[in-house]
């Protein structure tokens, strides 16, 4: 398809300008307007560390008188001569912009000072308006301003050629790095985030000493960010090497929360978080029932303490450790800070710079900006010498230079004839003053001349020697670093453990239930263990399975007719005011399988099977994640999973099979094997002919000392004690065991019961 043509008018002239085809118009005006964000919006430059914005409030309010030490004035005068004379934009993005280099939770040194409300680390955007609030410069801006009047930069037009602007401030150390930088243009972006000013001072002196130091050598000097929030740098070391070799990466903050008075205390939050955010998402995960362990939660800051969140444990018991690790993992307590070295290079090309590179780009500007600032005052001395030889030559003389200044109605042409001066001299001695013709004044311009003349010869030896160059910046950096540098605020803490949200299970309290399930494969949990399960309601048609007691925090497992266990949350199951809900709902049993056990948590327990197999198996090797559940138990073809029992104490307790026809065999818990999975071993006999004549193992149970074993017909129970069990009923594994009275040979049911 033929790209369509655009006529334009010309030149505004009334002359038309030739057609243009509107896909090669649209990309040049979408190139000419990416490069005008990228260059004069969005990205800082390397130089001085600013955005055009930034710097022209800078220079705005240096203008204006603003210095430090001055007064302050309404923000609305800045603004107005900021956006009147250099940035014709909107005054609310202008003042916003002023009022980030005013905020000290915002900015690692603030550039300005100011008066009112600010805002906060609550709300950075709850600043009061232009005309409320006042502003001067801050001490730290005159690392940026002090060199400006002496020839180190360049000048440019404003953007109505009336007035010129310094098209960069002559910055005296790396602001770049300092302050940080963020910002999006049309396909690039930057995160450049503060640093330390001694740490990046220091660098910038070894690399003056050292020019071949590896980018390793000055991140020894440079470990990490600095930021003005404080909070703690958990990233491992060598993730911040590569950061800085590279310029790109991530850093990882984190919330300084410590223990005061058995609760967990937040004063210092990662940087460009607000205390309101993190209540507000442990308030959410308190209203979620996923922080039952958390009783109250408070916010006490104030103007002494900015950052003072207050989280209060339901007891003593709660181990603050992993609660910390657990709000660090699920709350922004701690976050990843992209990190992204994109400024505006010495040729005016964005790129992404490592440390070294970036602050030998940054030396290079430091370098020409001194040389200038030396060319210049040794052009001020040459010229302030050659007045002074001018000057003295009138004293030499006076009498004759006063004749002459009387008697020529123009004296200028013949003082320059008399004293072979030249104009600018001669001027300026017809500018002395009579009292300047004292003898003193003349010796005033000796010693003047002496030490112009001293100074004019070092800074000859500086401007003609690299290596004098290089001290002078080393001496200047040291200095500076000396007057506005700090402490750091960020603690390195690469050791730190790792952030773990806590599991479901931990979350949950720990409250006493007891799990009920039912024939039909209905599983419910009832509050307490003083319930009677086969007292609960239950569908037509349905009855007790088996209930195990479990805590409300604990995961319980269910046992099929296949040997297959499947772990279930207690949190998941519903409560016993109801009948239920099936458990296939929540797993994948194979077909044909049915659920004939529960398994409370913690623990062993024994499983077997109708043949008269089994073992003991440890609650910690039950756990199954997967919906298609654990293999555990081998059943064989023709047996029958038997419902499982608890153990409690393998070393006293007693294992207790029986048959369908009535044989009661007891033996020591401990001779059954542990294991996590498989057939296990026989625990009663079943002789060939009686298996062919369809006996079968009915009932695998543990008693303990003070326990008793409770078998049920349709009509009555007996009760069979430990000691009992031992008397009558205790043998050795695989023997056929004792038989029971004729009348209970045949028990429906069975439990085991407190004595």
């Amino acid at each position: 398809m033929a790209q369509s043509a655009l006529p334009l008018t010309g030149d505004g002239n009334g002359a038309a300008a030739a057609p243009r085809p509107l896909g090669a118009f649209v990309e040049e005006a979408y190139r000419n307007y990416s490069m005008y964000v990228i260059l004069d919006r969005a990205l800082p430059h390397l130089a001085d560390g600013l955005k055009p914005v930034q710097r022209r409030i800078v220079y705005a309010m240096s203008e204006l008188g603003l210095r430090a030490g001055g007064k302050p004035k309404k923000s609305a005068r800045t603004v107005g001569d900021v956006i009147g004379k250099y940035h014709p934009h909107g005054d609310t993005a202008c003042y916003e912009a002023m009022v980030l280099m005013a905020q000290d939770f915002a900015y690692r040194y603030p550039l300005v000072a100011g008066q009112g409300n600010w805002g906060s680390t609550d709300d950075p955007k709850s600043f009061a308006a232009m005309r409320y609030t006042e502003a001067k410069l801050a001490p730290y801006a005159q690392t940026l301003l002090a060199e400006l009047g002496q020839a180190t930069v360049d000048w440019q037009p404003n953007f109505d050629g009336t007035l010129e602007e310094p098209a960069l401030l002559p910055a005296r150390l790396p602001n770049v790095l300092l302050n940080g930088a963020t910002g999006i243009a049309v396909g690039l972006s930057t995160d450049i985030p503060p640093h330390n000013l001694r740490e990046v001072a220091a660098a910038c002196v070894r690399l003056l000493e050292r020019p071949s130091a590896t980018a390793a050598e000055l991140a020894e000097l440079v470990p990490a960010p600095d930021y003005p929030t404080g909070g703690e740098i958990v990233s491992p070391p060598e993730e911040l090497r590569e950061l800085y070799a590279t310029g790109a990466g991530a850093v990882r903050l984190r919330a300084r929360l410590e223990a005061e008075d058995g609760a967990l205390v937040a004063t210092e939050l990662p940087y460009q978080v607000s205390g309101a955010r993190i209540i507000a998402q442990i308030a959410q995960q308190m209203r979620d029932k996923k922080l039952p362990m958390v009783e109250d939660l408070r916010d006490e800051s104030d103007h002494e303490h900015p950052v003072r969140l207050v989280i209060v444990p339901r007891s003593r018991r709660v181990d603050l450790e992993r609660l910390r690790l657990h709000l660090y993992a699920t709350t922004e307590l701690e976050r990843a800070a992209r990190v992204n070295l994109n400024a505006i290079g010495l040729d005016r090309r964005p790129r992404v710079l490592g440390l070294r590179e970036l602050l030998r780009a940054w030396l290079d500007f430091r370098q020409e900006t001194v040389r200038r600032r030396l060319a210049w005052r040794l052009e001020a001395i040459e010229r302030r010498l050659h007045l002074l030889a001018g000057l003295l030559i009138a004293h030499a003389d006076l009498d004759r230079v006063i004749a002459i200044i009387r008697a020529e109605d123009q004296p200028k042409p013949a003082l320059m004839k008399t004293f072979k001066l030249d104009e600018e001299q001669a001027e300026a001695i017809l500018e002395i003053r009579l009292r300047q013709l004292a003898k003193l004044e003349r010796k005033k311009l000796e010693e003047e001349r002496a030490q112009l003349t001293a100074e004019r010869a070092e800074l000859k030896k500086v401007l003609g020697s690299k290596a004098r160059l290089k001290t002078l910046l080393k001496r200047e950096l040291r200095e500076d670093a000396e007057r506005y540098g700090d402490d750091r605020r960020s603690r390195l803490a690469p050791d730190a453990p790792k952030a773990q949200a806590l599991e479901e299970d931990a979350l949950t309290p720990a409250e006493p239930i007891t799990v009920v399930l039912s024939k039909n494969g209905l599983v419910r949990a009832a509050r307490g263990h003083d319930i009677e399960p086969a007292e609960l309601n239950y569908r037509a048609g349905d009855g007790l399975q088996a209930a195990a007691r479990a805590r409300s925090n604990q995961p319980a497992r269910f046992l099929d007719s296949r040997g297959r266990v499947y772990s279930l949350a207690a949190a998941r199951m519903p409560s016993a005011r109801g009948q239920g809900e099936p458990l296939s709902g929540h797993f994948d049993p194979p077909a044909g399988a049915r659920f004939v056990g529960v398994l409370a948590a913690g623990g062993q327990h024994l499983l077997g099977t109708s043949l008269g197999y089994g073992f003991r198996a440890p609650g910690e090797k039950l756990d199954s994640r997967v919906r298609a559940g654990r293999a555990t138990l081998t059943v064989p073809d023709g047996a029958e999973v038997l419902r499982p029992c608890p153990v409690g104490d393998p070393a006293q307790d007693l294992a207790v099979a029986a048959t369908s026809a009535g044989y009661l065999l007891a033996v020591p818990a401990a001779e059954l094997p542990e294991l996590g999975r498989g057939r296990g071993q026989k625990i009663i006999q079943l002789p060939p002919r009686a298996r062919a004549a369809g006996e079968r193992a009915t009932l695998l149970a543990a008693v303990g000392p003070g326990q008793c074993l409770v078998l049920y017909t349709r009509q009555t129970h007996r009760r069979i004690d430990f000691r009992e069990l031992q008397a009558d009923y205790l043998g050795k594994r695989g023997q056929r065991g004792r038989k029971l009275s004729k009348s209970w040979r045949g028990f429906t049911d069975y439990a085991v019961r407190e004595r």
